[in-house]
């Protein structure tokens, strides 16, 4: 598997995973100063940005939590860090999840953003939650409705979709959303993105509900966006304290993309985390 990734400083590994619809790009304001401490690995996940976009398979189980979580293990051990701390927003907090459960040994410390667990938020389901993150029930159709309908206008389908998340104007300036066009516009690409989603829906599921007695060991740090839909609908704290031993975190003054909207305390908080 090609895994596009993005390095910078040195000392304790440090592994970044983005979410979706952006890239290792999302972590530019924050990367070069996590660098000062920390040796930075960001990483494109399987299927984003410049990695490679595999067949999702039977069951789009190239594409469940899992496969990408191995990944990130192989990443890692690739540039010889067996154990490694871990920042996930969105998609990628749930890759860092599955990762922590999977590849426990691994994992020294764990920070997911505007995140509560997959297994969580689908089964609290409800018409609010629908509406506000209808892309869950949309890319996860059979392919290529999804596919069609967003290729026949995808700046439009990405400028919608990070302005309703985004809740600090500005925050993703042009040069950073012309990227994440041209990412989500290649090859292959848009079919990957609803193979990520299809897989969270069905084997993603099935992954968690068999580890659902099992808890992450490492400390995690949830941070959470007050603005956005995760912080409004969950109490993002108890829902992570059901799935991990030792949970500590907040909310920030934001919405979904906490590391464009608030750099400097996502920083502050990471800092204090790590160590």
């Amino acid at each position: 598997m090609r895994i596009r990734v993005s390095l910078g400083g040195s000392g304790p590994p440090l592994l970044l995973m983005h979410g979706h619809p952006q890239t290792h790009a999302t972590w530019g304001r924050i990367a070069p100063r996590l660098a000062e401490r920390h040796k930075v690995v960001a990483m494109d996940l399987r299927g984003y940005g410049d990695s490679q976009k595999p067949p999702g398979g039977e069951r789009h189980a190239a594409y469940s939590k899992r496969a990408m979580a191995a990944d990130a293990v192989a990443v890692m051990s690739s540039l010889g860090h067996g154990r490694f701390a871990v920042v996930g927003h969105d998609r990628g907090g749930r890759v860092a999840h599955r990762l922590a459960l999977d590849h426990a040994g691994a994992v020294e410390r764990l920070a997911v953003f505007d995140i509560a667990p997959t297994a969580t938020m689908y089964a609290l389901t409800d018409k609010a939650f629908a509406t506000r993150y209808f892309w869950w029930f949309f890319l996860i159709q059979p392919a290529p409705l999804p596919e069609k309908l967003i290729a026949a206008d995808p700046e439009f389908f990405l400028r919608t979709h990070i302005d309703g998340q985004s809740k600090t104007p500005g925050s993703t300036p042009p040069e950073l959303f012309a990227e994440y066009l041209r990412c989500y516009t290649s090859e292959g690409a848009i079919h990957a993105i609803c193979e990520d989603y299809r897989a969270a829906a069905e084997i993603d599921l099935e992954h968690d509900a068999e580890d659902a007695d099992k808890r992450i060991e490492a400390p995690l740090l949830a941070l959470w966006g007050a603005r956005g839909t995760v912080g409004q609908t969950y109490d993002v704290l108890e829902t992570w304290r059901e799935k991990a031993r030792d949970v500590s975190g907040r909310a920030l003054d934001c919405g979904h993309t906490l590391q464009e909207e608030r750099p400097d305390e996502v920083l502050a908080e990471l800092r204090a985390f790590l160590g």
